[in-house]
């Protein structure tokens, strides 16, 4: 499958905040349009495996409108938000209980006092371990899976935040990222930015030995 780099939005790291603007898009137009269009109280649930992208979009949602965004961690019994306002809760399945009947008493409360909810998980709401009320509730939500990215699409993201660098990149070493590396989008761009640092103090070109050299480091320092 080949992809245009004007299908992919690139998430420029560490300089740029989450935004709509820098996700990379891949096979989820739909819901970035429909996250562009969010408005009033609209209640949406994203799930998505680890690295999907989850926390990005939250935190740019987050960003367009008054709104509170909690950990699962952070969330009590008795939480309170204001009306009119935004509540966004990344790692839903994480809530204790206490936290899963203030959430509850939320959903109770949306209505009547205009509040929005942006909610996110790893699993559909079905398979959520949570209190059945709630999971019901959840259930009832505007719900989008983050889609991964193919292996063409990583690729090519990969070589335009690479060109933004300035960093020249084969597709030898692209085929290795790909092959060797966690496979999830933030780890291959840290993989990058990684590989950059190590050219630049070792004066070598950012060829396939130097990425081996590199990936070999850090499996000998995770060892000890």
């Amino acid at each position: 499958m080949s992809v245009r780099n004007d299908q992919l939005l690139l998430q420029l790291r560490p300089e740029g905040e989450p935004t709509l603007d820098n996700f990379v898009v891949g096979a989820n137009r739909e819901l970035i349009d429909r996250l562009r269009a969010f408005a009033g109280s609209d209640q949406l649930y994203l799930w998505g495996a680890a690295g999907s992208g989850r926390s990005h979009l939250l935190a740019a949602l987050a960003r367009r409108r008054p709104s509170l965004r909690l950990e699962a961690s952070q969330v009590s019994d008795d939480i309170e938000i204001a009306d009119d306002a935004l509540l966004v809760i990344d790692d839903i399945d994480q809530l204790s209980a206490a936290a899963q009947g203030g959430l509850f008493r939320i959903f109770i409360a949306a209505r009547e006092k205009h509040i929005a909810l942006l909610l996110s998980g790893p699993l559909p709401p079905l398979q959520l371990n949570l209190r059945e009320d709630l999971r019901t509730r959840i259930g009832q939500m505007l719900i989008y899976e983050i889609k991964g990215l193919s292996d063409d699409e990583k690729t090519t993201a990969l070589r335009h935040y690479a060109q933004q660098r300035g960093l020249p990149l084969d597709d030898a070493v692209l085929r290795y990222l790909l092959l060797h590396c966690r496979r999830d989008l933030p780890s291959l761009l840290a993989t990058i930015d990684r590989l950059d640092e190590i050219s630049l103090a070792r004066q070598r070109p950012p060829t396939l030995p130097l990425l081996r050299d590199l990936m070999s480091e850090t499996r000998q320092t995770e060892i000890k």
